[in-house]
């Protein structure tokens, strides 16, 4: 059962700007992927949320998202590709896009992650 109440404005926009010519799995997952790298400006500072896998308790850090993880990982969910403020240059971490909450994202980028999230709240799969 979805989580989140219909958005018909939503819904419109998902048929026929995001998946408008999605046929399969595969190519709703490119669309979506293609959709996100367009839409969303990067980079900009977010939360990003993680369970552990040692600890139940969600961890919380701040990163930066530097833009979508490569199009391969991204067949089955959406990835982004962050760094930890202040952490190492090299250090580079790919994280659910489910996990990420935008800080200072500007208005487009905000609608296009609210996006990305009424899809899952619905239930829909690629």
């Amino acid at each position: 059962m979805p989580s989140v109440e219909l958005d018909a404005i939503r819904e419109h926009r998902i048929k026929t700007e995001i998946i408008a010519d999605a046929e399969d799995k595969e190519d709703r997952a490119m669309a979506w992927y293609y959709y996100l790298e367009e839409a969303v400006n990067f980079p900009f500072i977010a939360k990003w949320t993680k369970k552990g896998r040692k600890s139940s308790s969600p961890q919380e850090k701040q990163v930066e998202v530097l833009g979508m993880a490569p199009d391969d990982e991204c067949e089955k969910d959406m990835f982004v590709e962050v760094a930890y403020i202040n952490g190492k240059e090299d250090d580079v971490y790919s994280a659910r896009l489910s996990e990420i909450e935008a800080i200072d994202a500007d208005e487009e980028s905000q609608e296009a992650l609210a996006d990305w999230q009424y899809w899952l709240a619905r239930g829909y799969k690629f």
